[in-house]
């Protein structure tokens, strides 16, 4: 379906350049006309002033705080979606940018993880460099589609840690084609248009991230100049992912409210589709806490490579982990005897162990994630339960 969707878009390309040559123009002399006139930049803005009816959708919460978080949210994605799409936006000069990360937040991002990001094509192959240093986890993945278009994101090729050949310093080169070169080859396809680099850290303060660089093996040296063509295209799909993400987060934290203050399993197809790792298992919901309230969750976790839970505000962004502690992981989490584990979620410390911070918030999402199951089907199911702060002390 996929081959056949792209099929089409090319098909429609070349009947729209017949219609072009039929007034005697080119696409670039659309492209030129756009930026000349200002329509490109009317349009970019028309769409940033759009997107801020998010903000009001049905559900959303409506007291200063949250509404103050969602400008800021949408501020936030404006100065992504720019460094991604118009400034970044060469895929023939790809370069690696964390997209997510401590001021910039989406998609419940998780604190334990780097993102890096680079804007690639199918018309290139690329070499990735590095060293590997001591990230609990690292995987290599390219995406058809990007997150400032319509269709989503769906997988390509992956290459995982333990399948990355490294030297004996700890580098390490990757080829990314469409045939298998190298001794690490990530595949691409006609429509790829992203690699991604996830690192996983099960104690983010004490392991350090890999080193890595991004080339197209066609020997350039440097970017060629913009054209109105990537101006105009980078704006666009900059415009698309400011109105598209709120779209999308919202209408998944307004379905989380349905089942508050509990941790049922996310559908794996959702979040896949969304460009989430396809060898995790989410389980997103969201809280509700009255201020002398509190949220205790029990779970035995099961055998997996690592696991993360996190506190995230109503548009999904995670909390100010720099100076708070809203997330637990599998190396930072103290255990009970048995192997299981208590965390407390509460707006102030209770004085217990695996406390996590509401930083102020009444209200927001939440999200577990299990790694890499060693038993796929193997049922977990937290316990939740709202008690009265004062019963903790």
């Amino acid at each position: 379906m996929r081959k056949l969707l792209f099929a089409f878009l090319n098909i429609s390309k070349f009947l729209r350049s017949i219609r072009l040559s039929l007034f005697g123009k080119t696409e670039d002399d659309i492209y030129n006309e756009r930026i000349v006139s200002g329509k490109s930049w009317d349009e970019f803005c028309n769409q940033i002033k759009l997107a801020g009816t998010n903000l009001k959708a049905p559900g959303t919460p409506q007291d200063a705080l949250s509404q103050a978080e969602g400008i800021r949210y949408l501020t936030r994605l404006t100065r992504v979606s720019l460094e991604a799409f118009v400034e970044y936006a060469d895929p023939s000069f790809p370069i690696f940018k964390r997209m997510v990360h401590e001021t910039v937040k989406m998609g419940a991002d998780n604190p334990d993880n780097y993102y890096f990001n680079a804007q690639i094509s199918g018309d290139f192959e690329y070499k990735i460099s590095g060293k590997r240093n001591t990230a609990h986890y690292i995987g290599f993945f390219t995406q058809n589609g990007n997150y400032g278009t319509t269709g989503g994101l769906s997988p390509c090729g992956t290459l995982e840690g333990k399948d990355l050949i490294l030297e004996t310093d700890g580098s390490f080169e990757i080829i990314l084609s469409k045939e298998r070169k190298g001794k690490n080859w990530l595949k691409i396809e006609d429509e790829t248009g992203m690699v991604m680099v996830r690192q996983t850290f099960l104690n983010r303060f004490k392991e350090i991230p890999a080193e890595i660089t991004i080339e197209n093996l066609n020997g350039k040296k440097s970017p060629d100049a913009i054209t109105p063509k990537l101006i105009d295209e980078g704006l666009k799909m900059a415009a698309m992912l400011v109105a598209g993400a709120p779209i999308l987060f919202t209408r998944w934290a307004k379905g989380f409210k349905k089942h508050p203050n509990t941790l049922p399993q996310f559908d794996p197809k959702v979040s896949n589709a969304a460009g989430g790792d396809a060898n995790i298992i989410y389980y997103h919901s969201y809280w509700n806490l009255k201020e002398d309230e509190a949220l205790i969750i029990t779970v035995k976790p099961p055998a997996c490579d690592s696991w993360n839970f996190q506190l995230n505000n109503y548009w999904m962004e995670s909390l100010d982990y720099r100076y708070h502690t809203i997330c637990i992981s599998k190396g930072t989490a103290e255990y009970e005897a048995d192997g299981s584990i208590k965390v407390i979620v509460a707006h102030k410390n209770p004085g217990l162990k695996n406390w996590l911070n509401t930083c102020d918030h009444l209200e927001g999402t939440m999200c577990w994630r299990w790694y890499r199951l060693e038993k796929e089907g193997t049922e977990i199911q937290p316990t939740c339960e709202v008690v009265k702060w004062d019963s903790l002390i």
